[in-house]
């Protein structure tokens, strides 16, 4: 999911998000830290990532197949 660091002041789930409850949502309001949070519960709690670190996850998770785990 590409999100522009520093530009993201709303929450954005993925577009490939299936509907079925089970998302995670971003924003970036700041240009360094990205913020992650479960939409099933808006108001819970959020994880703060640098956004180097979210773009290596994303790279890693882009090139291996987790099917089997």
């Amino acid at each position: 999911m590409a999100v522009e660091r520093d530009s993201t002041h709303t929450w954005t789930k993925s577009s490939y998000s299936g509907g079925n409850g089970a998302c995670v949502e971003v924003m970036s309001p700041l240009r360094d830290v990205l913020a992650v949070r479960d939409s099933k519960t808006p108001t819970g709690p959020l994880l703060g990532f640098p956004v180097g670190s979210w773009a290596a996850f994303l790279g890693t998770v882009d090139r291996e197949d987790f099917t089997g785990v």
